[in-house]
């Protein structure tokens, strides 16, 4: 049996067991692959004369966009990967990918797989100096760049290295114009096999915690481990799957390019200039869109809307980067009788743990171990405990997870250590086997006696009809070690001040246990990475560093500040 037979077995079991979750699971097993190229040895070979729809852009919701077929997309990336070669891309090269939600994306990614080039997936949100530390990390030797974006580049002119520059979009002097590579042959021959665990994306992390690093995947981890994905999302040939997420961060690649295309399913992208919750819902009926992932930032201001009155086409839809909250997803369920399913998973890995479909979904659950995924949780020994950090058991390696840290093998170690990958993160594990989300290990804060999950007091404060997003962290208190504080964003229309800040402590103690609720509180943006995720690291250290004065903070109440809430208990 060939290596693209093995998967492509191994992607039918979790397409005919879609919904029986404990068949897929116990029966699933991620195929032995030796030699594999996605690209050349899968994608171009279910494109032949397969006009299905695989690549669907939509800038104008007026129009109907640019579609395209499988097969013209395995004819576009051939002629590319032709054209790269020309340039000198070859097996091992390194090449920073900063574009947006454009065709050539799409082409370069497919292109560089056949050639063997290892891809670094870049924002367009990055500065200048971001753009130079990754291109001198990551040890770029070719940038693929927006023609829009190429004066971020100006930085690079002092490496010792030389960079070679292609652009997309208008032509810029001193850059190679891509346009010319949709002239070249459309017979790509390679130059000999591509082994499944040769490199072929760095990705950097997020940088939540701690400065960005630099995570490597194979050619096996990513297109073949995003069968867990595929199987989370419950995507099926011929869905039209969108995907709300920017290029240049790993949830891009995981559901608009390889969860999808390794269900022959067609990606969706619609390119707003500005997030407006009315044109995304009009949209999603328009295209006839019939899966949807989206993060919660999206989800929590979709709801503001009307829901019902959008006759929408979705079977599936799933939330991902940030764990959902119940109110969130009862409130779509109520609207569109769908549940959003919550999915886990890490750049460094696809997805681990989900509700999968046809499955029950507990609330405030992400769901139970994906097919070829065991997952333990363990304490600080890394003992098997009910409540601890994720891990999976290197004994049992899932084919998803990064081969390390590239060029930091003292972090690869950490991460790695005791013969477990570990994630970082805390959960809890009920007795059905579901896991429920705690937090960051960095993140989870004792108060008193009591160990505090930032995400469970978060998941009740903006069920208050004026919050919009809340970060909760420790403060520092004489009398308990530290006190919960929360920092919130007032949704539209509301105003901060003294008498929402007495508004919001009333909920807290209506909703919170008293060793749980909120203490302080604080109208503030919330800082966040340039891939949206919130910086509660930053805001831990403002509060471990404050001095005695101020007493307090900008726009920052106190719960003694209310005596008239206090009870007779003294609580």
């Amino acid at each position: 049996m060939t290596a693209a037979q093995s998967f492509i077995d191994a992607r039918d079991l979790l397409l005919r067991h879609r919904t029986d979750y404990e068949r897929a699971y116990s029966e699933f097993r991620w195929p032995a692959l030796g030699e594999f190229n996605w690209a050349l040895d899968y994608f171009d070979v279910v494109a032949r004369g397969n006009d299905n729809p695989a690549l669907w852009i939509v800038d104008d919701p007026a129009q109907e966009g640019l579609k395209l077929s499988y097969a013209q997309m395995s004819e576009r990336s051939s002629r590319m990967a032709n054209f790269l070669r020309g340039l000198g891309v070859g097996r091992g090269d390194r090449l920073l990918l900063m574009l947006p939600n454009r065709v050539e994306l799409w082409d370069v990614m497919l292109a560089s797989m056949k050639l063997g080039a290892i891809v670094l997936p870049a924002t367009t949100q990055l500065s200048p100096d971001d753009v130079r530390d990754r291109v001198q990390i990551g040890g770029a030797n070719f940038v693929v760049v927006d023609s829009a974006e190429t004066g971020k580049f100006d930085t690079l002119n002092t490496l010792d290295t030389p960079v070679r520059r292609i652009s997309v979009g208008a032509p810029r002097e001193g850059w190679t114009d891509i346009a010319a590579a949709y002239e070249c042959s459309a017979t790509f021959t390679p130059e000999g096999i591509t082994r499944a665990a040769d490199p072929m994306l760095l990705y950097f992390t997020s940088g939540t915690t701690s400065k960005p690093k630099l995570v490597e995947h194979t050619h096996q981890s990513y297109p073949v481990g995003h069968l867990s994905t595929m199987y989370w999302i419950g995507l099926q040939p011929g869905d039209i799957h969108w995907n709300i997420s920017s290029p240049g961060w790993a949830k891009h690649a995981w559901s608009c390019f390889y969860a999808p295309w390794n269900a022959q399913a067609c990606v969706f992208v619609y390119n707003f200039a500005r997030f407006v919750p009315k044109e995304t819902l009009d949209v999603l009926v328009r295209f006839n869109v019939t899966t949807l992932c989206a993060p919660p930032t999206v989800w929590r201001m979709l709801v503001q809307e009307p829901l019902a009155s959008y006759a929408v086409k979705l079977r599936e839809i799933v939330g991902a980067g940030e764990p959902l909250n119940p109110e969130i997803i009862e409130r779509v369920r109520h609207a569109w009788n769908i549940t959003i399913r919550d999915g886990y998973g890490q750049t460094e890995t696809t997805c681990q743990i989900g509700n999968s479909p046809g499955q029950p979904v507990v609330p405030g659950s992400m769901g139970r171990p994906l097919p070829g995924y065991r997952v333990e949780l363990v304490d600080a020994d890394d003992h098997p405990v009910t409540e601890g950090e994720i891990a999976l058991p290197l004994a049992h390696r899932p084919l998803g997870l990064m081969t390390g840290y590239a060029n930091n093998a003292k972090a690869t170690e950490q991460a790695m250590r005791n013969g477990y990958y570990h994630t970082s993160d805390v959960a809890m594990r009920r007795d059905d086997g579901y896991l429920v989300y705690v937090g960051r290990s960095d993140d989870v804060f004792k108060s008193s006696d009591y160990r505090l999950s930032p995400f469970e007091l978060e998941s009740v404060l903006i069920e208050h009809e004026a919050i919009a997003e809340a970060a909760v962290v420790p403060s520092n208190d004489p009398l308990r070690l530290s006190v919960p504080k929360a920092f919130v964003t007032v949704r539209h229309g509301f105003e901060a001040g003294p008498e929402l800040a007495r508004d919001v402590f009333r909920f807290s103690r209506e909703k919170l246990a008293p060793y749980k609720r909120i203490r302080r509180l604080q109208f503030s943006d919330l800082p966040k990475t340039i891939s949206g995720k919130i910086r509660r690291v930053e805001l831990r250290r403002r509060e471990l560093e404050r001095t005695a004065e101020p007493a307090r903070m900008p726009d920052e109440y106190w719960e003694e500040d209310f005596p008239e809430l206090r009870n007779g208990n003294g609580n």
